[in-house]
């Protein structure tokens, strides 16, 4: 096993970049997706296509933005758009291959709330953010990718509130539903890898950071997770850190 030391959010982002394919259109946000895609597309994915929100289009960037609105997200850019053009042509138009998203809470079956916590709708005991465009996400990419940091509060078995739909009931009540994007691929943790068995959508966990064990991982979920299977999280190569590190956030803006 590679013993050298890396943090948490160094493995995060390794094994969320290794989600990311060649040629691949990815709707990234601020943080971890950033560092993500930068790092997918300086190693094994260089043709993969970067989209922000604020409108940017497959740019080359040479320094970490700081917002998905920072000038920087447009060096290299093949076009500089708007968050008109970015909704409605690149991810309602079935554009997007992998979106990023994350949440306050995500459920048993990749559903996200990002409104409040509490069983009061009206009157929820914390307010959050809400949705922004990451229900539009959720719903029209060919299949997402979720960043949380794990732990149990985070992880119950039904979200408070459905902010940003995942497999909904699990089995095909998401297409019932009349989403026809596909649903969460992954879930990547501060602890490990969550995926979702077909056709039942029923999560396990496929690998476990190192460090930790699948036990902990369990113990750490509000719901039932198939850890029979789970692997260690393969550690970053020295190629991937050595990018992450001197290239795309020498500054350690979110690799803190």
């Amino acid at each position: 096993m590679n013993k050298r030391r890396c943090s948490t959010m160094e493995i995060m982002a390794v094994a969320a970049a290794r989600e990311i394919r060649d040629r691949e259109v990815v709707f990234a946000g601020t943080g971890l997706p950033m560092l993500a895609t930068m790092l997918a597309q300086q190693t094994h994915a260089p043709d993969c296509v970067i989209v922000f929100e604020a409108g940017a289009i497959d740019p080359r960037m040479l320094h970490l933005p700081m917002s998905v609105g920072d000038s920087r997200t447009l060096v290299g850019a093949a076009q500089a758009a708007g968050l008109f053009e970015i909704f409605n042509y690149v991810l309602q138009g079935g554009r997007v291959d992998v979106g990023f998203l994350g949440g306050a809470q995500i459920d048993r079956y990749g559903n996200i709330n990002s409104t409040g916590i509490g069983p009061d709708r009206q009157r929820p005991a914390v307010r959050l953010p809400g949705s922004g465009g990451s229900a539009d996400v959720a719903a029209l990419s060919r299949r997402t990718v979720i960043i949380a940091h794990h732990q149990r509060r985070r992880f119950p078995l039904r979200v408070d509130y459905c902010t940003s739909p995942g497999w909904i009931d699990g089995g095909a009540t998401r297409r019932a539903a009349g989403i026809y994007g596909g649903g969460p691929a992954a879930v990547v943790t501060t602890m490990g890898v969550i995926r979702y068995r077909e056709p039942t959508k029923n999560p396990y966990l496929a690998s476990y950071h190192p460090g930790i064990d699948a036990q902990q991982v369990q113990r750490e979920t509000g719901f039932e997770l198939d850890i029979s299977e789970a692997l260690e999280t393969q550690p970053p190569s020295a190629e991937e850190l050595d990018i992450l590190r001197h290239q795309i956030d020498p500054e350690r803006i979110f690799l803190k």
